[in-house]
């Protein structure tokens, strides 16, 4: 007995083991699975920092699909309509309200009740006719943009077009419309030019370089990894058998650069006066309070063009004493592009003249199409009866084949010729209240 009761005791202690080893798994359960979920949570956060980052902080996004594109097009007021895609997706055009940067894009009064505390109709405008006619067109010529005569937004409207044709959205006066504005503002890009006087500083002092010393087969040292930077090295990779160098003080943001660069390579900051000694070219470009690059830290002994794009300034002035240095800094650049801008102007007037007579144009275009619906229920009903007196005879006369083939011919002729005067005179009328009565008029006379 006494030797069960010793058991007893042996169990106890097991139990007391088995306890504490099920209480140490269960904290370790919890611990991993808040671990797990924290990861996840990071990584969500972090994901959505980058999306913020890459394509703006949307609120609200409505995404027309074609199944709903089709509902749309089958409502009874909407006769034509053109699917049209977002502008500055990226956030990389410079399109602002309040400061902010914003994507635009448009959508129907009804939406704005979804957002009372938000104040958006005095950025939005509502037009119809000829005035919605001229919007679109210089649109189309980049003249309402913020960039003055900018070329994006005129192969948008192309491929908003041919999207909604190829669904079979937009019909005969509507693709007769957007077909007008490209061509309009093709022909003022064309023959004005208004868009190849750059107004983006970092393009002009790229522009210049070229101009000093040519840059195919230059060796290309770009200082920054901020906006003003990457659009620096989007123009210089555009060139053929250029080598460029990058470096950052956060060398995480100069790796980050491979991702749209590959082909360039990355030195470290405090390498980058080691890398001037081998290049022809340096751009930069940081948002340093300080020099980034000092006269008594570098003395070049082979010519190099250095591009100040920075304010305030990365680049010593005293460079500019140096014989083996050309230095281009921000001064120089936002006269040529201040020079540049009133040019835009000036051709934005120019350009608005031939879009007024282009829109005139087309509107008597739409005016006169507005008849042709008529016109064409009229000549069907001409061949109707040619066809109808036609037969008759055919019944009544004894033809060949060659009289019946001259008598089809001559009835169809004559009727046509009938037709020729009242149909020309349908064409002039030129007010919806003459065409809507001269309509009413034919449809009773001849039963359409």
């Amino acid at each position: 007995m006494k030797h069960y009761l010793d058991l007893i005791k042996i169990s106890a202690r097991q139990h007391r083991k088995q306890n504490r080893m099920t209480r140490l798994c269960i904290v370790l359960a919890v611990f991993l699975v808040t671990v797990i979920f924290g990861m996840a949570d990071m990584e969500m956060r972090s994901q959505m920092i980058q999306a913020v980052k890459s394509y703006g902080n949307w609120h609200a996004a409505f995404v027309l699909d074609e199944e709903h594109g089709t509902l749309l097009k089958a409502r009874p007021e909407v006769k034509s309509s053109v699917r049209y895609g977002v502008l500055n997706y990226r956030l990389e055009d410079g399109y602002q309200i309040l400061g902010v940067e914003t994507a635009v894009c448009g959508f129907d009064p009804e939406m704005m009740e979804m957002f009372p505390d938000v104040e958006v109709r005095a950025y939005l405008s509502e037009l119809s006719g000829e005035p919605a006619m001229a919007y679109l067109f210089r649109t189309a010529a980049g003249l309402e943009s913020l960039v003055l005569g900018e070329d994006q937004i005129l192969g948008q409207v192309k491929e908003a077009l041919e999207d909604s044709r190829a669904m079979g959205y937009s019909g005969k006066e509507l693709n007769r419309i957007v077909r007008g504005a490209v061509t309009c503002a093709k022909q003022i890009k064309t023959d004005l030019k208004i868009s190849e006087r750059p107004l983006s500083v970092s393009y002009i002092g790229i522009r210049m370089l070229e101009e000093a010393c040519g840059l195919t087969g230059k060796r290309l040292l770009v200082i920054g990894s901020g906006k003003t930077a990457v659009l620096a090295l989007r123009y210089l990779c555009g060139y053929e058998s250029v080598q460029v160098t990058a470096c950052s003080r956060n060398e995480a943001h100069a790796r980050r650069l491979l991702e749209e660069f590959p082909q360039i390579g990355i030195v470290s900051y405090g390498e980058r006066y080691e890398a001037l000694k081998t290049c022809d070219i340096v751009v930069s470009a940081t948002a340093s309070p300080h020099l980034v690059l000092r006269r008594k830290d570098f003395c070049p002994v082979r010519p190099l063009t250095m591009l100040d794009l920075a304010a305030p300034r990365d680049i010593d002035t005293a460079f500019a004493e140096d014989s083996l240095v050309r230095l281009i800094n921000l001064d120089t650049l936002q006269e040529i592009a201040a020079d540049n801008r009133r040019d835009r102007e000036l051709l934005a007037e120019k350009s608005r003249e031939r879009i007024e007579a282009a829109v005139q144009e087309t509107a008597a275009w739409l005016l006169q199409s507005r008849m042709g619906m008529t016109i064409e229920s009229l000549q069907h009903r001409c061949g109707e009866i040619a066809e109808d007196s036609y037969a008759y005879l055919d019944r009544k006369l004894e033809l060949s084949q060659r009289e019946k083939k001259m008598l089809k011919k001559v009835l169809h002729a004559s009727l046509q010729r009938l037709l020729r005067e009242p149909i020309r005179e349908l064409k002039r009328l030129d007010t919806e209240e003459e065409q809507e009565e001269y309509r009413r008029l034919v449809r009773q006379l001849f039963q359409l």
